[in-house]
Formats: C-alpha cells, sequence, structure tokens
C-alpha cells in the first residue's frame, strides 16, 4: 500500500515542481526580461537542483515557451468563461472583446505575450499558441455570431486575423497609458458596425 501511495503521489509531486519552476521563470522574465534571465537564477529562486529543472525542461527557452502557453490559456480562459447563460452569441463576442482587454492587463503579460513571446520563440510557434487558445475562442465567437445573422458571411480566417491584430494593439496602447475603458469603447463600436444592420444591409 505506501508503494501505491508513493507512486501515485510521484505526478503530483512532479506536477508542483514543473508549476514552481514556471511561476519562478514567469516572475524573473517579466522583471528582466529572457536574454538577462538564465537558469540558475530560476533554480535559485523555486529552490530547486538543475537537475530538477532540466528534468522538466531542456533549455530556457523550453521553460520560457511554458510560461508563454500558462499566460495564453489563462486569457482564453477568462474569455471563454466571460459570457452569461442566454447571451446573445453578438454579445459573448462583445463580452469576450473586453475579457481580453482586460485579462492582458496583468502585471508582464504583454511583454510575455506580445513583446518576448515573438522575439524569442517567433512568430509562427505564436500563432500555433495562440491557435489553440484565444485565437480559437474569438473563430468560434464569430462562426456563432455568422450563424445567428448578427455578422455577414465573411471569411472567418481572416476576420480573426484582423480583429486579433486590433486586439493586440488595444491591449499594447493600454499597457502604454491608453485608457482601458476607451479602447474598449472603441472595440465594441467597431465589432457591433460589422452587423448587417449597421451597414444598412
Amino acid at each position: 500500500m505506501q508503494m501505491n501511495s508513493a507512486r501515485r503521489s510521484n505526478p503530483e509531486r512532479s506536477a508542483q515542481m514543473r508549476a514552481r519552476l514556471i511561476e519562478t521563470a514567469r516572475r524573473l522574465f517579466v522583471v528582466h526580461g529572457f536574454g538577462a534571465t538564465g537558469t540558475p537564477a530560476i533554480v535559485a529562486g523555486a529552490g530547486v537542483t538543475r537537475g530538477a529543472l532540466y528534468h522538466h525542461f531542456p533549455d530556457k527557452q523550453a521553460i520560457f515557451r511554458a510560461v508563454v502557453e500558462a499566460e495564453s490559456a489563462a486569457v482564453a480562459q477568462t474569455i471563454e468563461t466571460s459570457g452569461a447563460p442566454g447571451m446573445s452569441a453578438l454579445a459573448r463576442l462583445l463580452a469576450g472583446a473586453d475579457a481580453y482587454v482586460r485579462a492582458m492587463q496583468a502585471d508582464g503579460r504583454v511583454r510575455l505575450l506580445l513583446v518576448e513571446g515573438p522575439a524569442v520563440l517567433g512568430r509562427d510557434e505564436m500563432r500555433r499558441i495562440d491557435g489553440g487558445n484565444g485565437d480559437a475562442s474569438l473563430r468560434a465567437g464569430l462562426e456563432e455570431a455568422m450563424a445567428e445573422g448578427a455578422l455577414p458571411p465573411v471569411p472567418v480566417a481572416t476576420l480573426a486575423s484582423l480583429l486579433s491584430a486590433m486586439f493586440e494593439r488595444a491591449a499594447m496602447d493600454v499597457a502604454e497609458g491608453a485608457a482601458a475603458e476607451d479602447v474598449l469603447v472603441v472595440i465594441r463600436r467597431i465589432i457591433r458596425g460589422l452587423a448587417p444592420s449597421a451597414a444598412g444591409a
């Protein structure tokens, strides 16, 4: 029984160790940036051995990728839970836009996802990460709004790409001092303006 209990606890301990390393690395990457953060600082900050670090991550870029993936997933989770039962597809899309801008105000998130992420991992890898998280939520929301007739039947991939660029710019503007509510007012008007009724259709 003791051996079975130990075996059951090993994955749990491993997951806790991985989470501690990611949390520590995130803090250091936000404060110092990817280039100025070394694995010795991550090891010391997490209170683990170098062997423990390399058991989970082969190099610094791998742990940075894990940090970015966790941040992207956290944003997507915020978007996914922003709607309420009974909302129209357009209302859910607007709620998701609000949720994205507010989620991106988390300390260091813009730097990790929009500045250092593309620089360290490359645009293709960031698109892959975003494609399974926030971008997937955006595409699903657009498809649902089109199915309900709230948005015109335009190419979803193109519209999602353009709106995604707008959201990223909005997050950058807020990080640089723009008022979040002013940015959200404009985003809401742009999305509502896509509705067929807004164009007189």
